[in-house]
């Protein structure tokens, strides 16, 4: 099954300022966020975003923060239980996400999403754990729960659809 852009919503998950200096590879996770936001921006795809008490972790990063049209304060892991799911547009059932830390929060909202009924993408080139070993466990419990693993490339190119699209050129400049 492809993704559409008409029928995804971007969700990405707690990319606070105070948890991405400990997250593995912490800067590259939201600069593939940031990229998949701004190509989401570039094709219709409503961004939402997640913070885990802000308070105390700190808002998101400010090049997530400034593309995301909404931001969900929670206190649960699970985005769901704190209103993700009334949040999301109405006719949009596919949810990619994206986010830290792949095995609590992310984990655990995607696999909401999906007892819901929405067909969740992953993106695990978007994604990241304090320990990589904990990231990978989580998506392969992810992909056998139902949802599908890809890129931020793999995104792209299947919400595009054809190289003729008018923002072929745009997107393809943000991922190089």
């Amino acid at each position: 099954m492809l993704m559409k852009a008409d029928q995804s919503t971007l969700v990405l998950i707690d990319l606070q300022e105070k948890l991405m200096p400990a997250i593995s590879h912490g800067q590259e996770v939201v600069d593939r966020c940031h990229t998949l936001a701004m190509i989401a921006g570039l094709l219709d795809v409503p961004v939402l975003a997640t913070e885990q008490l802000p308070d105390k972790l700190g808002r998101n990063v400010e090049a997530v923060r400034e593309l995301a049209q909404q931001v969900i304060s929670k206190h649960h892991f699970d985005a769901c239980p704190d209103g993700l799911i009334d949040n999301l547009p109405e006719g949009r059932q596919q949810v990619v996400i994206g986010g830290c830390e792949t095995h609590v929060c992310m984990l655990q909202t995607a696999l909401s999403l999906l007892d819901a009924g929405f067909k969740v993408w992953v993106v695990a080139d978007a994604t990241g754990s304090r320990n990589e070993f904990d990231r990978d466990v989580a998506l392969d419990r992810l992909l056998q729960s139902g949802a599908r693993i890809v890129t931020v490339e793999m995104a792209a190119f299947e919400w595009m659809r054809d190289s003729k699209h008018p923002r072929f050129r745009d997107i393809q400049n943000l991922i190089k």
